[in-house]
Formats: C-alpha cells, sequence, structure tokens
C-alpha cells in the first residue's frame, strides 16, 4: 500500500458525506415544499380542498424522514472518516443509527401508516401494508442495529486485551 491510498479513501469518504447532504438536502427540500409548504400556500390563498388529503399525505411519507436519517447518519460517518477518526468506534455508531433508522422507518411504511390512515379516514383498509420493501428494509435495520453493538463489544474486548499487553 503506498502513501497515497489513506488520502484517496478520505477524500472519497468525504465525497460521499457530501452526496449524503445533497441528496438529504434535495429530497428533503422537495417533501417539504410539496407536503407542508404547498398546501400552507394553497390554504392561505383560500383553497382548502387539499387541506383534507394533507394529513394523510404527510403519514404516507413519514417513513421517508427516518430514511433520510439514516443517509444523514452515513454521511456524518463517511465524515468523521474523512477527518481521520478510527473506523471501529464510527463503524458501531454509524451502524446503530442507520439500524434504528430504516428499523423505524420500515415498522411506520409497515403498521404505523396504514394504522394511521385507518383512524383518520375511518377505519378503511388492513391492519398492515405488506410492502416488500418496508419489511425488508425494517429487518436489515434491525440486522445492522445488532452488528453495530457486536463491533462496538468486540472493540471493547480488544481494548481488554490491549491492557492486558
Amino acid at each position: 500500500m503506498n502513501a497515497t491510498d489513506p488520502a484517496a479513501y478520505r477524500r472519497r469518504c468525504a465525497q460521499f458525506r457530501w452526496l449524503a447532504v445533497f441528496m438529504v438536502v434535495s429530497v428533503g427540500g422537495l417533501l417539504l415544499l410539496v407536503h407542508l409548504v404547498f398546501p400552507l400556500i394553497l390554504a392561505l390563498r383560500g383553497e382548502t380542498g387539499h387541506l383534507a388529503r394533507w394529513l394523510p399525505e404527510v403519514i404516507w411519507v413519514s417513513p421517508t424522514a427516518f430514511y433520510l436519517f439514516a443517509i444523514w447518519s452515513i454521511g456524518a460517518a463517511m465524515g468523521q472518516l474523512a477527518k481521520g477518526r478510527l473506523i471501529q468506534p464510527t463503524l458501531s455508531d454509524a451502524l446503530r443509527r442507520v439500524g434504528l433508522a430504516l428499523g423505524f422507518g420500515g415498522l411506520l411504511s409497515v403498521f404505523g401508516v396504514t394504522n394511521l390512515i385507518r383512524l383518520i379516514e375511518g377505519g378503511t383498509g388492513g391492519w398492515a401494508y405488506f410492502d416488500v420493501a418496508g419489511m425488508t428494509l425494517g429487518m436489515i435495520g434491525g440486522a445492522l442495529f445488532l452488528l453495530g453493538r457486536v463491533i462496538d463489544h468486540a472493540g471493547r474486548v480488544q481494548a481488554e486485551l490491549d491492557a492486558m499487553i
């Protein structure tokens, strides 16, 4: 391995961090415009037809907030790695945060959205929305959370072993 490899790796991490920031800001901004700003502008103009569908639409896109937080967490971890932070603690923290975000987003997508819509719209629909993508993200989130804990535990064990030597 030559001397430029760590610098190239850090540069790629920094680039990925900015890509994650761009994605979160652009997608989050578009969602805010479509689901919060535009309905507010229409309500201020006196057009109330769109307000009846406002809350269900916000509920349908609410898992996206968790997914965007997962992307933000990955970007933050890449930023830490670009600054030279150690991989093990950065990875374990990132895996736990991303795992929780994906897990909660998946749970909300499969169970929360449908039941909240049922409450708002008067009890129509099923108890769970069998969204395979949401289920998959939830399961991957749980696995990432557990892997983060395993890596964190391995780091503590390694520190104990290093202290013995």
